[in-house]
């Protein structure tokens, strides 16, 4: 990780190396705690976060299900993360906003702690490396199972054309896939070239939808311009 200049924390801008907590936090020793990964991408126009208040949203929204009231609401916390990344100067970063329980009681119960909230922003490249982008990642599919997320790139294939079909999946239905693709914020559209030691190679669609989800991240398409939300960078400040 790459150090910035400055963290948001508790409503105000800290030195990165000054953003400290107790040992004792209650989200240390249990993850009593809700984050969110958002993108912010450089754009002809400047920074521009990807769907930055859908992001907050959900934030909240995680928080409510722990049973836990987030301090900052979502428009505060929207011009702390603008704020942040104009501060640290940096025209494409990601953003980590992580609201958790505090130091105070230790049990397993989070009563009378506080909520502590915190925006780090950092550069971060294509995460699972650039050449992963490229020509795709190795993966294996794991015995664990989780609830499966809704995913933002679904209106994309919509709008070029696409039909999109939701359903679960058995393994066989990815060996024997024309395409397969992974996405998320951080790991935006990423190939999945092989799965199991199975062969499947990186398609012409998992490409246009790539090129089309970076398009709209990065400003260079109008029909979902409306998902940026864009930042100013702090002037440098004179030798």
């Amino acid at each position: 990780m790459q150090e910035t200049e400055k963290i948001w924390m508790n409503g105000e801008l800290v030195d990165w190396a000054d953003a400290k907590v107790h040992v004792g936090v209650h989200g240390l020793h249990y993850g009593s705690g809700v984050f969110e990964g958002i993108r912010c991408y450089e754009t002809a126009d400047g920074p521009a976060v990807f769907r930055l208040t859908e992001h907050l949203v959900r934030l909240h929204n995680s928080g409510r299900l722990l049973g836990m009231e987030v301090p900052y609401g979502v428009d505060e916390l929207r011009s702390a993360c603008l704020e942040l990344i104009g501060a640290n100067g940096l025209p494409e970063c990601y953003l980590r906003p992580i609201c958790f329980y505090g130091y105070g009681q230790l049990g397993v119960a989070a009563r009378e702690n506080p909520v502590e909230t915190v925006i780090m922003s950092w550069p971060w490249g294509a995460y699972l490396g650039e050449e992963g982008m490229k020509r795709g990642i190795r993966a294996k599919i794991s015995s664990w199972q989780r609830i499966g997320p809704n995913v933002s790139v679904i209106e994309i294939a919509r709008d070029l054309g696409y039909t999109v079909e939701e359903r679960n999946l058995i393994r066989s239905d990815l060996y024997l896939a024309d395409e397969v693709f992974m996405c998320g914020t951080a790991a935006e559209v990423t190939p999945l070239r092989t799965i199991d030691d199975y062969e499947i190679g990186v398609g012409p669609i998992t490409l246009e939808l790539q090129q089309a989800y970076l398009d709209a991240c990065k400003g260079r398409s109008e029909r979902w311009d409306h998902w940026l939300e864009r930042a100013e960078l702090r002037a440098a400040a004179e030798a």
